[in-house]
């Protein structure tokens, strides 16, 4: 019951006239910052934070800036979906999985479904992640300390398997996607030796690898508006959509049907974005793939299903708010974004760590509070502007197109201050294209390129410290982990033998 009291005494904080005007501006902000290509909640908060100083001077405390930042991270998370279904563009790369079905539907002219669902889902796994914040925070940020790095190799392992069914029946085009996307996240500099590595004819552009927003804005950037060019011949516009009110209660009517993918996003989102160095980025991939590969409608995945569109935004807002736990129980940012925010609290003079609760309850309350107003406004704020999204693909290709090349070349170059990284999206948008012209599952790919960076120095990390492989299966958290990650890989290989064993009986019956 503290717990209860202590919450509505930070939401009535949070509500204070100051405080609820700076989380509408910061999740209007974070809403067009994350719908913008290269931008992103981590370059949005990062590139207010100074902003927030004054904010420190007019409020004489930590509080209010903090919810000015909470507010614009929030509404980054919803604003990733936009670009994603409007324009085939990952506004960040959270919203990377939104794209494989979000695109789909509008190109079905059902643009109003995939952005109603995508709020929808946001605010649905927000919700769920802010309550197991307020009751569960200390016992789950224990349970996140006892993931070393062979429990994190077999997490990563984990989302590899469920992933391999984004190749439908071609597995062997979808082990060399992901062995593609394995490659490219190697090129730069060793991690842990520091020697570099497949730096392409010694270019030393690539010595700081191949970033990843780089290869998700020349994949779903240029590629997509090169297939759709290739595809549309001669089409005036991409597709005609209804913005009617009748419209937009269909499309709320119609998230009953995502709730399986709801569920997933947000449970798995909030579990992963415990994890130190984990964040939504992986949390939404995975969350797409096990909810395809529990779907009854698997197939329909990629064509425009609504559980392809729920599960990673769910999953994306859930871990949003599960990264902020470590950040403030234990001082260990789960994603990049919170290591903003932990700077801020530095800079504003509070300690984040076990004691943060105890000492600072007038800071951390109404922070939390305000998880719940921001999650609320966000909403609100979202579906109110739908019908402006959709506008933009009421534009003719001859605009449209433009558009999309000058958008994805701006955000490129403005996340990086980099042409070599500009160039370099333009070619790997052409491969991409060409990818999809050979039916070479792309998603795969970007699922590798995301955890490549995570899972490489865990696995050699782990190996020099135990120098054996059945450390994977003996730990009492990596194994059944492990065991599950073996057997999604099998099932693939096993399916087509169980399939001639039943076609077998089959026949012997029909005899």
């Amino acid at each position: 019951m503290d717990i209860l009291f202590s919450l509505i005494d930070g939401i009535m904080i949070a509500l204070q006239p100051m405080n609820l005007g700076l989380a509408i501006v910061g999740v209007i902000v974070g809403l067009f910052v994350g719908a913008m290509p290269g931008l992103g909640s981590v370059n949005g908060v990062a590139i207010l934070l100074p902003f927030t100083f004054v904010i420190h001077n007019i409020s004489g405390g930590a509080t209010s800036p903090m919810i000015f930042l909470a507010a614009v991270y929030y509404g980054a998370m919803y604003g990733g979906a936009i670009s994603s279904v409007a324009l085939g563009i990952p506004g960040a790369s959270t919203a990377v999985a939104t794209t494989f079905d979000g695109r789909p539907l509008a190109l079905q002219g059902r643009a109003h479904i995939a952005l109603m669902a995508a709020a929808l889902a946001s605010f649905a796994g927000a919700t769920i992640s802010n309550v197991l914040f307020t009751a569960f925070a200390p016992m789950l940020a224990s349970v996140a300390l006892d993931f070393g790095n062979p429990e994190i190799f077999a997490l990563m392992l984990l989302a590899f398997a469920t992933f391999a069914g984004l190749g439908g029946d071609d597995v062997a085009k979808t082990i060399f996607s992901i062995c593609f996307g394995l490659a490219l996240s190697a090129v730069g500099f060793d991690i842990i030796s520091g020697e570099p590595r497949l730096l392409f004819f010694d270019i030393q552009g690539f010595s700081h690898g191949i970033r990843f927003l780089v290869l998700a804005i020349g994949i779903y950037g240029i590629a997509e508006m090169l297939w759709t060019l290739n595809s549309a011949r001669g089409d005036s516009s991409i597709s005609k959509v209804d913005v009617s009110f009748a419209s937009m209660f269909e499309a709320m009517s119609r998230f009953r049907h995502a709730w399986r993918g709801t569920l997933i996003g947000s449970a798995l989102g909030f579990f992963v974005g415990l994890l130190p160095a984990a964040g939504a980025t992986p949390a939404s991939l995975m969350s797409y793939g096990i909810a395809k590969m529990t779907s009854r409608n698997s197939k329909n995945f990629g064509k425009g299903a609504l559980d392809g569109v729920a599960a990673p935004e769910a999953a994306n807002n859930s871990a949003s708010t599960g990264a902020m736990l470590p950040m403030m129980t234990l001082g260990i940012p789960g994603s990049p974004t919170t290591a903003v925010l932990l700077a801020g609290m530095v800079i504003w003079g509070l300690e984040p760590g076990p004691l943060l609760f105890t000492e600072q309850p007038d800071f951390v309350w109404p922070l939390i509070g305000s998880f719940y107003i921001s999650n609320f406004v966000a909403v609100l704020v979202n579906i109110a502007f739908i019908p402006l999204f959709l506008w933009m693909l009421r534009m003719p290709f001859t605009i449209l197109v433009p558009l999309v090349f000058v958008l994805s070349v701006v955000g490129t170059y403005a996340a990086y201050m980099n042409m070599f990284d500009v160039w370099l999206m333009v070619l790997v948008g052409i491969g991409g294209f060409f990818m999809r012209m050979m039916n070479y599952p792309v998603a795969p790919a970007v699922l590798a390129i995301v955890l490549g960076p995570i899972a490489e120095p865990t696995l050699r990390q782990t190996l020099m410290q135990y120098e054996t492989f059945t450390v994977f299966l003996t730990r009492p958290i990596a194994g059944p982990i492990t065991i599950a990650a073996i057997f999604l890989i099998l099932l693939p290989m096993v399916r087509p033998l169980i399939a001639r064993i039943r076609g077998g009986r089959a026949g012997a019956k029909g005899i």
